[in-house]
Parts: C-alpha cells; structure tokens; sequence
C-alpha cells in the first residue's frame, strides 16, 4: 500500500492510502473520462457516501470494473 498525496478542488490538499493496483486502475479510469487523476478524485469525493475517501476510491474502481464486465456480457 502507498500514500499518495492528492490536492481535492484545487484547494484541499490530503493524502490517499491505495494499493498500487487500485491506484494504476483509477488513473485508467480517469484517462478513458478525459479527465485528470486529480478531477476524478475531486469527483468521488464530492459524491462519496463512504466517510473514508481511500474506500470511496476502491468501491468506485470496483463499481467500474464491474460494470465492464456486465456490458462485456451483453
């Protein structure tokens, strides 16, 4: 697991702990949005019911990744 230091709606800097794995995915994620790393995350955090935002970020790459693999499915 690492620390990532992230900076959430330009304002609030903080830090995310994430696997690397999770971490690589989330920037997958990001890129295929057009977004940067740190939009996304500003993203989850603004609509996170998780009161832990390194959670919040694995249940988002979760939800996403499965969600592929029910559109691969169809």
């Amino acid at each position: 697991m690492r620390k990532y230091s992230v900076e959430i709606a330009h304002r609030h800097a903080t830090s995310i702990s994430l696997e690397e794995e999770f971490y690589t995915e989330l920037c997958k994620l990001a890129s295929e949005q057009n977004i940067s790393i740190k939009q996304l995350i500003t993203e989850i955090d603004q609509t996170r019911t998780n009161p832990n935002l390194s959670s919040a970020l694995r249940l988002y790459v979760l939800e996403k990744l499965l969600e592929k693999i029910a559109n691969q499915s169809d």
